[in-house]
């Protein structure tokens, strides 16, 4: 998949290109399932050019899951045939094939569903880090805000797991899921700080924004600590408000961190919600799909079988 000029859905195009081999240090990846995140969007429309500006032709996708196809010279820890979750920094992920650094890979467990497998890598981390830059125990109240995204949806569940009671701001339609999740649902939208003073008469303690839209400012007001609130999209709040802004760039090592998420996920330790399933050729329909920012959980383009 690539887009030859910045703008919409409308500008990607599947092409036929010549097939990559891997280098010193790095697999071929045959490529199963490649899930969608809304940065890749505002990359192709051009609103963060300055940040990460395309190199046109350009492709697009992180996350992915597949079967190592090669390995390059220097590669012992993966062999061809091994099911594996990745993390492309090339911008190539939603292809037939995807060369990576043998380092960006991990083992996909056996029982792992593929879509969540390839849907895994970065909502995953970026919850992870999330959690570890504002870390909430027993006797803790959370808010995550945008509860039923990708990110939000495996957040909530992670913070629940520390014994945290979690409030979940998120659409009616998705309160069940989240209550069956541990979470005390609260409606968005006009009220939402009065529903939410209400919910938490005590005071909150810790605060996750995965929305944006304010939800920084809604924080500050209800007097959680600038550094007990966490946004992986209001970048602009970190400097304004001083909050904190640490999403998966923040770890160390992602790659041990997806690792073990994916081995709790595999035994039912949490769920990787899927609200959407597309083929390659569908790209832009799956995009549109993310765009809406509605249903719960992940959009996966499903490239190839397993």
């Amino acid at each position: 998949m690539r887009f030859h000029e910045y703008g919409d859905e409308s500008v990607l195009r599947i092409e036929e290109v010549p097939d990559p081999a891997p280098g010193d240090g790095e697999v071929l990846v045959r490529v199963v399932t490649a899930g969608l995140n809304p940065g890749e969007a505002a990359i192709r429309s051009g609103a963060m050019h300055e940040m990460f500006p395309a190199d046109l032709p350009e492709g697009q996708g992180s996350d992915l899951a597949g079967v190592v196809a090669a390995v390059g010279p220097g590669v012992s820890t993966a062999e061809v045939g091994d099911p594996v979750i990745g993390l492309s920094d090339g911008r190539n992920a939603q292809a037939e094939l995807a060369v990576l650094p043998v380092g960006r890979i991990v083992p996909k467990p056996e029982a792992l569903d593929w879509a969540a497998a390839g849907s895994l890598y970065v909502a995953g981390t970026t919850a992870v880090a999330m959690l570890r830059a504002v870390p909430v125990q027993r006797g803790d109240v959370a808010v995550v805000a945008g509860a039923a995204g990708g990110v939000g949806a495996l957040l909530t569940q992670l913070a629940v797991g520390t014994g945290a009671r979690v409030i979940a701001v998120a659409s009616e339609a998705n309160h069940d899921w989240l209550r069956a999740h541990g979470a005390e649902p609260v409606a968005y939208g006009d009220g939402l700080e009065q529903r939410l003073r209400e919910a938490a008469p005590d005071g909150i303690s810790a605060f996750y924004d995965c929305f944006g839209g304010g939800y920084t400012d809604l924080a500050v007001a209800l007097g959680v600590d600038p550094q007990r609130v966490d946004t992986i999209i209001d970048f602009g709040a970190v400097e304004r408000l001083g909050v904190q802004g640490a999403g998966m760039a923040a770890l160390d090592d992602p790659a041990e961190a997806v690792r073990e998420l994916a081995s709790i996920a595999s035994q039912g330790g949490f769920e990787v919600p899927i609200k959407g399933r597309f083929p390659l050729e569908q790209v832009q329909e799956a995009y549109r799909a993310l765009s809406g920012r509605s249903g719960l959980g992940e959009v996966v383009l499903e490239v190839s079988a397993p």
